[in-house]
């Protein structure tokens, strides 16, 4: 029996995708689903190398990537994706074997013909790990100062410093500045998530991206959640779940 490890912090993504894989293959078993860096990191310390991993990018504290920074994991990954066409190319020019969310049968169906293909020999795995090493410095670009927006028959460069949230709805994202002007833009939320740096911007939801010089204040809510007020009005009311207030308010803090 093939051992399968998945990391994956959103609980009904992991348990739907646990289901395909034992769904698909009846050599295959998920032993177990990590939400973090923290419990991956711990969890490989502690266990035997699975046969495959699959890994979502963004997790709760962090991108899946400080794992493998960490760990020296030798079982071939499979990386789980929303992200850009940048990220996508990263990982074409390394090797690196990647499903776009959402997962479903065919595309499952396609990773794991690849991971049936995968015995490699000794220099072969060596090769592997340098190109997921290559693959982790691609995707330390740097956090971007500006953002170029595409409005009418124009390019307009918006500075990150003057960016007070970024709202994600249905698919459509809108980036607010201060000043009260607010521009559509084909970037994904966890994509500009990825472009921000991460000591002023906190993505506190998944429909919000909030730029720390904006926040007015934060009420506590049901449940221990949070909800945070910004400097100006916002679609919806900005909720930080009960997992992640703590990491919230630590981040407030910080600066």
């Amino acid at each position: 029996m093939q051992k399968i490890l998945i990391i994956e912090d959103e609980i009904k993504t992991a348990r739907e995708l646990k289901s395909l894989i034992e769904s698909a293959r009846d050599d295959m078993q998920v032993v177990d689903i990590l939400p973090s860096i923290k419990s991956a990191v711990k969890w490989f310390a502690e266990n035997e190398m699975p046969d495959l991993v699959f890994s979502d990018i963004q997790l709760a504290d962090g991108l899946s990537f400080e794992v493998f920074r960490q760990v020296q994991v030798s079982a071939p990954i499979i990386f789980c994706t929303a992200y850009d066409e940048y990220a996508i190319q990263a990982f074409d020019a390394n090797g690196i074997d990647y499903l776009l969310k959402p997962i479903d049968e065919e595309k499952l169906a396609r990773g794991l013909a690849k991971y049936d293909h995968y015995n490699p020999k000794p220099e072969e795995a060596a090769a592997y790990q340098t190109n997921l090493n290559h693959l982790l410095s691609a995707m330390e670009k740097p956090y971007k100062n500006s953002l170029l927006i595409h409005f009418q028959e124009k390019i307009i460069p918006v500075k990150v410093a003057e960016i007070d949230f970024i709202h994600s709805e249905g698919g459509i994202v809108v980036i607010y500045l201060n000043n009260r002007q607010h521009y559509y833009t084909n970037h994904t939320l966890e994509a500009l998530e990825m472009m921000l740096d991460p000591n002023l911007f906190f993505k506190a939801n998944r429909q919000f991206i909030i730029n720390r010089n904006a926040i007015l204040n934060i009420e506590h809510y049901f449940t221990r959640r949070l909800v945070v007020k910004l400097t100006q009005p916002t679609p919806e009311s900005i909720i930080v779940s009960k997992a992640r207030a703590s990491e919230f308010l630590k981040w407030v803090e910080k600066n």
